[in-house]
């Protein structure tokens, strides 16, 4: 790979963006740079074509608190049990009324008292409606926090730390701070999950399909792309504190026109900018690399 990537800086491939003079890059850098301001916080981004291997990062080794996005290593963690025979895809989870926590839950919301499904539904209502309370019991399910983190450190996930269950961030607003990553380190492992460096084919194709069926975020990474636009992706948005929302993020592997793809990473942190505005960031940054390498 040949890394372009720099700490708390810009830093872009000419080759990627078809730049030819350094004003066209002055101009890219400058729209990069205002599109990130409107934000009015701290924005990370990192994107890699997963054919020509150029990159792109802004603030790109920065830590950022993931919110939802955590789901992700924790469904990895979950398939890789599968994988091992631990777990089956089609083995029956009882969620009990008690396990459903007034959070955001399409879970509770269709099934109050509680119900019955199999894994994989569980994990396709944690990662693509990004259900809090399927989220914690596969926590429980696989041996909590500690498990995953020390897990996703295993397949060589660097700087990325899994702290606290939704519930434990639900407690109180540092907490959710504990939950981070670097943009660089989930694009990591999204280019792994894309070459299926960590799962079973059968496994792998399961966490791409429930990706691509995420419905959360739909102003952010496809916002500006057409409607049939394939990404594979997952959000994380926290709550907004004195005017202060610490987390608006997505993550996803792009499908070109012409059957490339890309990923890319988007956190935008601490930021005063309302939801639309912050959801404009990603879909702008997203919509950049879309016009470039289409």
């Amino acid at each position: 790979m040949r890394n372009l990537i720099l700490p708390c800086s810009l830093a872009l491939s000419s080759l990627l963006l078809g730049i030819q003079s350094s004003a066209q890059q002055k101009n890219t850098r400058k729209y990069i740079h205002e599109t990130t301001a409107a934000a009015q916080g701290h924005v990370g981004m990192a994107m890699l074509t997963l054919q020509g291997k150029d990159t792109m990062s802004f603030n790109g080794n920065d830590r950022f608190p993931m919110q939802s996005v955590f789901k992700v290593p924790l469904a990895l963690a979950v398939l890789d049990q599968v994988d091992k025979g631990k777990l089956k895809l089609d083995q029956i989870i009882h969620i009990r009324k008690e396990e459903l926590l007034p959070t955001w839950s399409p879970i509770k919301k269709k099934y109050p008292d509680g119900t019955d499904m199999p894994l994989s539904e569980l994990l396709a209502y944690t990662v693509s409606q990004s259900d809090n309370n399927g989220c914690d019991i596969l926590f429980r399910l696989v041996g909590g926090t500690d498990y995953v983190d020390r897990y996703v450190h295993s397949i060589g996930i660097d700087s990325i730390s899994i702290k606290a269950t939704e519930e434990g961030m639900a407690q109180a607003w540092n907490v959710q701070y504990t939950n981070w990553a670097t943009p660089v380190a989930i694009l990591h492992m999204l280019v792994g999950i894309e070459k299926g460096s960590y799962l079973s084919k059968s496994s792998n194709d399961f966490l791409l399909k429930i990706m691509r069926e995420t419905t959360t975020g739909p102003g952010r990474m496809r916002g500006l792309l057409p409607k049939d636009a394939i990404v594979a992706h997952k959000t994380g948005t926290s709550d907004t504190w004195s005017g202060i929302t610490a987390a608006t993020n997505d993550a996803g592997i792009v499908t070109l026109p012409n059957g490339k793809k890309y990923a890319i990473v988007v956190f935008v942190s601490d930021a005063k900018a309302d939801e639309a505005t912050r959801d404009g960031v990603i879909a702008k940054l997203t919509r950049l690399f879309w016009d470039r390498l289409k």
